[in-house]
């Protein structure tokens, strides 16, 4: 496969629905794969790849990211969608390999790998069941790069992010938000008193969420 990656597979026979889990910039393939017992009673298979790109993270360490970094400016849209065609290459090779239900597929990611995470959904709607965007944002230009996101009406989408996130303001999660709704994307958005970073809480509320809308939907 064309990605490193790790995996949480349930003991129960598949094929299971599934998680792609994206990590943010400077992370790795298994900064997000703890968190799968904790969803929905480690019902769901997760997969985490990792991003291509080597990033020090400080004397000695690496991490990776999945596009270059651009501080202080917008995010590079052509980045994100080349970004975008790796992972979409190592998805499918991943149902050949892993017991994936690709009817209830879900695209998540954190930070960075939660603007890749809308580019895959929002690119092609129907073929995810789910899409979840924490601490992240969409900008405007990826958005009118991706025509199919005018038909994700079907597409349940949960944004999560902390009121106090210092490295993308809330403002972002909240432009989102109303950015999708002007496209009638069905959207749940969730804000905590912290920072950039996921919390107890905001796992609770993604795993019931996802027993609500993946596992159990009403239509």
């Amino acid at each position: 496969m064309n990605l490193i990656h790790t995996v949480f597979e349930p003991h129960s026979e598949g094929p299971h629905p599934t998680i792609l889990a994206l990590h943010g910039r400077g992370a790795n393939a298994m900064d997000l794969l703890g968190f799968a017992p904790h969803l929905c009673g480690g019902r769901f298979l997760m997969i985490c790849p990792q991003g291509p790109l080597d990033t020090p993270i400080g004397p000695g360490a690496m991490g990776y990211s999945w596009f270059p970094f651009t501080k202080g400016g917008p995010a590079n849209a052509p980045a994100i969608l080349a970004a975008r065609e790796q992972v979409k290459t190592f998805l499918d090779a991943s149902f050949a390999r892993y017991p994936i239900d690709r009817g209830k597929l879900v695209a998540l990611g954190f930070s960075q790998g939660g603007a890749l995470a809308y580019s895959l959904a929002l690119g092609e709607p129907n073929r995810f069941a789910a899409l979840v965007a924490i601490s992240s944002r969409l900008s405007s230009e990826l958005l009118e790069r991706l025509p199919s996101a005018s038909s994700a009406q079907r597409l349940p989408t949960l944004i999560q992010h902390g009121s106090r996130d210092e490295l993308i303001e809330v403002d972002s999660a909240r432009q989102a938000v109303e950015t999708l709704r002007s496209l009638r994307v069905p959207i749940t958005f969730r804000e905590y008193d912290i920072g950039h970073e996921i919390s107890h809480q905001s796992i609770a509320d993604l795993s019931g969420w996802l027993e609500e809308k993946v596992l159990s939907p009403s239509s």
